[in-house]
């Protein structure tokens, strides 16, 4: 039997601004609406949160790194 495993969902910024703290690490369990990363931008903190229950694959971000609107932050699987 194979098991399944969840596609991975991309999370993506919808600002353009600066990584100001990635809040999770690779491997982490992670629950719907938990905080991952904290952006900023015009001197204002913009939450990132997870759409879903899931584990962190890959973070490809790090603090202080610009980032563009639709650039993906991390990947959860």
């Amino acid at each position: 039997m194979i098991e399944s495993r969840p596609m991975p969902t991309d999370v993506r910024s919808h600002i353009t601004g600066m990584v100001w703290k990635v809040e999770v690490s690779e491997g982490e369990r992670v629950e719907q609406d938990q905080l991952l990363v904290v952006l900023e931008s015009m001197k204002m903190e913009i939450p990132v949160e997870a759409p879903g229950p899931g584990r962190v694959e890959s973070i490809l971000v790090s603090d202080g790194q610009s980032v563009e609107e639709g650039d993906v932050l991390l990947t959860l699987g």
